[in-house]
């Protein structure tokens, strides 16, 4: 696939928020409208889904993220922007993959089935590290 090509862009940007809205329908929390394209992303790795806040209408209230990543989402408080929402992602799975590598069970959060935390961990630790360099990196980021 070219992913230089706007078409293969599009169309794979289409696709992530369809994952995006059934992770949120699985999700046991109600949640506001879903962006229509993604506030960040790199396809065919990433996408940053902006989430509107119930009770602020118009302001963002969660981040979910999809991709060549575990699906997740965080609450949008002291995450103003996709950049932030990534570096907040990044916290959440390195102290996940901390706790999988112990063979701690996660209320709310699971990679694969509880039998595979353990050979599961590096992965997640692996993707957390790549999400904290690339919030750090201000050239990813426009101002």
């Amino acid at each position: 696939m070219d992913w230089d090509s706007p078409e293969a862009e599009e169309k794979w940007c289409d696709e992530q928020r369809e994952v995006a809205a059934a992770f949120l329908a699985a999700h046991p929390t109600e949640f506001g409208e879903l962006g229509d394209w993604p506030a960040w992303h790199v396809a065919p790795h990433v996408a940053i889904w902006a989430i509107e806040s119930l009770q602020a209408p118009g302001r963002v209230g969660w981040w979910a993220v999809t991709g060549d990543v575990p699906s997740d989402v965080i609450g949008g408080d002291g995450q103003p922007d996709p950049r932030s929402a990534m570096a907040g992602f990044a916290e959440r799975w390195s102290a996940m993959a901390e706790s999988m590598r112990r063979g701690e069970a996660l209320p709310g959060f699971s990679v694969g089935s509880p039998d595979q935390a353990r050979d599961l961990a590096p992965m997640l630790a692996s993707r957390a590290s790549v999400f904290a360099e690339w919030a750090a990196d201000k050239d990813l980021w426009e101002d």
